[in-house]
């Protein structure tokens, strides 16, 4: 176990499984307690299944394991009320927050969708909005304490360039993760007079339940006039595992970047230069 991140406290949504359970286990391992989050609840136009309770039972029994202390609730990202409940017992449990990690996402990618609009509200209500509140149940807090802090948004290769292909979640998920980098720029800003540094992940394909197992984004994946020609990787590898972005998130959230802030950082096994 390490100890980069020893007496922080992480706020990390999408926790319940996939990218965030792994972000979890990661800063945990590195010292670091953790209020992990997540919907535990489908969404109508996602066609595949998200995260239960059972699985966010999984993610908190993984961080005792590591003997840290972690605070776990049921919230969904854009429900600003709830989240912010989630967010303020995890801190009044743990003792603060040091580290914000923005990680729940969808991507709900089908070639017969059931309501084009809807897909495309869905997906920019969860993966821009979502972030959008995520930082903003946390950033007072983190002001208040004086402590400085780092705010890491989980963006995708799609918030690099256009991936999504042509349907309302192709184009609202390229939409979304261009956003977060918006949103990461104009935070930067806004809160390093404060210490508390904002920055961005940008990954390629990662082996996850939203990626692996989603027929319907496996079907846009494989069609040339869909997604099908704009993702592929420079390096000899088709998908990353959630460690290898989990890495990027700690070294991130650790002192070794204490002067890196307002960055992209791509972890997409050289697909964004091709």
């Amino acid at each position: 176990m390490g100890s980069t991140l020893e007496g922080k406290i992480a706020f990390i949504t999408g926790a319940g499984r996939g990218q965030g359970r792994s972000h979890a286990i990661r800063l945990a391992e590195e010292g670091a307690d953790i209020i992990a989050v997540d919907i535990c609840n489908s969404i109508e136009s996602v066609p595949y299944p998200l995260a239960d309770e059972d699985d966010l039972a999984e993610t908190v029994a993984l961080v005792e394991k590591l003997d840290r202390r972690v605070v776990a609730r049921v919230a969904d990202v854009r429900d600003k009320g709830a989240l912010q409940a989630a967010f303020d017992a995890g801190v009044a449990e743990l003792g603060g927050i040091d580290i914000v990690v923005a990680n729940a996402g969808i991507a709900p990618q089908q070639s017969n969708e059931p309501d084009r609009d809807q897909v495309f509200a869905d997906v920019i209500a969860v993966n821009l909005v979502g972030v959008w509140n995520t930082v903003e149940v946390a950033r007072e807090t983190m002001i208040a304490q004086g402590r400085g802090g780092s705010i890491v948004l989980i963006s995708s290769t799609a918030g690099i360039k256009a991936v999504g292909g042509s349907s309302g979640a192709g184009i609202g998920y390229t939409a979304s993760k261009h956003g977060v980098v918006g949103l990461m720029r104009q935070y930067a800003i806004l809160l390093g007079e404060h210490s508390i540094r904002v920055n961005s992940v940008h990954p390629t394909g990662v082996s996850t339940p939203m990626v692996v197992g989603n027929a319907p984004l496996a079907e846009a994946l494989a069609d040339p006039s869909n997604m099908g020609n704009s993702i592929s990787n420079l390096l000899p590898i088709d998908m990353l595992e959630p460690a290898e972005i989990s890495n990027a998130v700690a070294w991130l959230s650790s002192d070794e970047s204490r002067y890196v802030t307002g960055v992209m950082l791509p972890v997409d096994a050289g697909m964004t230069i091709k």
